[in-house]
């Protein structure tokens, strides 16, 4: 039920997160922070089973923070999917396996803006846009075909509003707020909410 939206630029990328928490037919809150910062420019988006969720994410927050301090560098985003990729594969093959979905999206002095898509299943790849959740049925189509890598950041931002309105519109399940984050080479910038109200 929940959804996970990110996509990459030029100089940027752009992640957003439904913050609606639900149990079976129960809305608990619908102001759930859904996106954790793992370092100054890297931030991952988590979904799943909410036990599960706090868990992994706290675990490699902490742990990328526990490279940095042993190792006085920052983990860049391909080497923190990786991490990230190896620990959900490990945990699947164990008794205790994780049910998250990722999205890791982050900036790299080298080779610029990148994100990662990561299922439950620990598959990962390195791609422009990508979406979690039934939500990417409706908005996967209308990045493929509004999305330009040269867009602004107003533009992009326009684009994930496009995309929110279209799961507001057409899915069944009520996700009223997303929560988004830019992450580019000034580090992770909150940008406003999109509501309902500002679809309107």
């Amino acid at each position: 039920m929940e959804c996970l939206l990110g996509i990459k630029f030029d100089d940027f990328v752009l992640i957003a997160a439904d913050m609606t928490a639900a149990q079976s037919i129960i809305v608990m809150k619908t102001d759930e922070n859904k996106l954790h910062e793992l370092s100054n420019k890297l931030v991952m988006a988590v979904s799943g089973e909410p036990g599960d969720t706090t868990q992994f994410a706290e675990y490699i927050a902490k742990n990328i923070q526990l490279y940095k301090m042993r190792n006085t560098y920052e983990l860049s985003p391909k080497e923190a999917a990786t991490f990230t990729r190896r620990n959900l594969a490990d945990a699947l093959r164990s008794r205790t396996p994780y049910h998250v979905n990722v999205l890791l999206a982050g900036y790299d002095e080298e080779d610029g803006p990148q994100l990662y898509y990561m299922d439950y299943l620990a598959s990962m790849a390195c791609v422009d846009y990508a979406a979690h959740g039934y939500g990417g049925f409706f908005s996967l189509s209308i990045m493929d075909r509004h999305y330009l890598r040269s867009l602004s950041k107003e533009q992009g931002y326009e684009l994930l509003k496009k995309c929110v309105k279209e799961v507001h519109e057409r899915l069944i399940i009520n996700l009223p707020n997303f929560k988004v984050q830019c992450i580019d080479k000034n580090g992770i910038q909150d940008l406003p909410d999109i509501t309902r109200k500002d679809l309107m």
